[in-house]
């Protein structure tokens, strides 16, 4: 065999294995796509079509296949923050002291998600975890915390200026705390904000919930 020939087939062998390596790093790409996927598409129907007698058992079977999820797709933030919403999703629906455990959970899941990468899902670990600190109880009974709320959210609003999610949350997170007239413009924005792509159902829901908070703000 002449040199070349021993060049070209090592470059060959070299090549094919980068291709390899390409089509498994694609493959767990899209794995994950599908497992957000799974996830929002469930966490949808059940937020806004299933009857509210049966949310919290529907629930509790997302969050474990969510957590199944994550345990395959170790260490991606995506997955993380899904598991996270189901999970906060659940203790709302839960209510009460039994619900603290679960918001626990959730906000140890947002912080894996931040470490990894916060700016993943539009920043969505930050908003997540900025509704938590405003809506769970404060010491001793829950990690409650008014100004660490605004801080995430606002940390949200800057990944995502534009976004549904941190404009409507940070206008409730306004509201809530007695600052109807400012939350006024954020509602608003949310209202007017771009669809998102494949996500129809959650953009419906959400936009009456940001009606009915822009009526009860202006009304404020």
């Amino acid at each position: 065999m002449n040199p070349s020939s021993s060049n070209r087939r090592q470059w060959l062998v070299a090549a094919a294995a980068v291709l390899s390596l390409s089509s498994s790093w694609l493959a767990h790409a899209a794995g994950v796509d599908d497992a957000v996927q799974e996830l929002q598409q469930g966490w949808e129907t059940i937020r806004y079509q299933a009857p509210s007698q049966e949310r919290e058992k529907r629930f509790e079977a997302l969050a474990q296949r969510a957590h199944s999820l994550s345990e395959t797709h170790p260490g991606k933030a995506e997955v993380l923050i899904w598991e996270g919403i189901v999970l906060s999703s659940l203790a709302g629906e839960k209510g009460g002291l039994g619900a603290l455990p679960l918001v626990k959970q959730a906000k140890t899941l947002y912080e894996q998600a931040i470490q990894i990468d916060g700016q993943a899902l539009g920043g969505s670990a930050y908003n997540s975890l900025g509704v938590l600190y405003y809506k769970v109880p404060g010491w001793p009974i829950g990690f409650g915390d008014k100004k660490q709320a605004r801080e995430l959210l606002q940390k949200a609003l800057a990944i995502n200026p534009q976004g549904i999610d941190p404009n409507f949350f940070y206008g409730e997170f306004l509201l809530e705390n007695g600052s109807a007239s400012d939350a006024v413009p954020y509602l608003e924005k949310a209202l007017q904000a771009p669809a998102r792509p494949g996500r129809p159902l959650a953009d419906q829901g959400r936009r009456e919930e940001v009606r009915q908070l822009l009526t009860k703000a202006r009304a404020s």
